[in-house]
């Protein structure tokens, strides 16, 4: 079920340049935000797209990914992988499966990351880690890094302020504004 026009997220600092995309800051203020988020962001993306959410605790990472998985239409519920470190959910239908992978716990670089087989899935998949900064730049060039932030220390605040940019050749012209919605 989409969330009406007038509660979806909003404000994005800036469009896409001549020279590329600029950041794209959008503001969320509920859980079923964060999750159409998602939806949005799935239409934007196709197998061997590498996604990367940072944010404290809380902050959002899993619902997003949720959302994600149900805009991809994707088997089984997308539930937070931080104790088996990575879940792979088929597609329903014709599109790419997704993995989401939780890094977390994992301390080192990509040598870590390689008993995942990240590499041998992105071309296939749409893969989505969570906590994956310094740990899996070296995957790709091409990815979407979204930063998700929250009020500090008010866990009743649902107020999300999310930044997304993207790098690499793929993302130079892909306007990230049509998640503002």
């Amino acid at each position: 079920m989409e969330a009406p026009a007038a509660q979806g997220p909003a404000e994005p600092s800036g469009p896409a340049g001549a020279s590329g995309p600029a950041d794209v800051e959008i503001t969320v203020t509920s859980p079923e935000q964060m999750r159409e988020l998602g939806r949005r962001l799935a239409k934007l993306l196709r197998a061997g797209d590498l996604v990367m959410l940072s944010g404290e605790l809380g902050a959002g990472k899993t619902t997003l990914t949720r959302g994600l998985g149900e805009g991809l239409g994707v088997r089984g519920a997308v539930t937070s992988p931080t104790f088996v470190i990575a879940r792979v959910h088929p597609s329903l239908g014709d599109g790419p499966p997704l993995v989401h992978v939780d890094a977390y716990r994992l301390s080192g670089g990509l040598d870590e990351m390689e008993d995942l087989d990240l590499d041998v899935s992105l071309s296939d998949s749409v893969i989505v880690v969570e906590w994956g900064e310094g740990k899996v730049e070296e995957l790709t060039e091409d990815r979407l890094r979204l930063r998700i932030e929250r009020a500090v220390g008010d866990t009743t605040d649902e107020v999300r302020h999310v930044t997304v940019t993207g790098l690499g050749e793929r993302w130079a012209t892909a306007d990230v504004s049509v998640l503002v919605g």
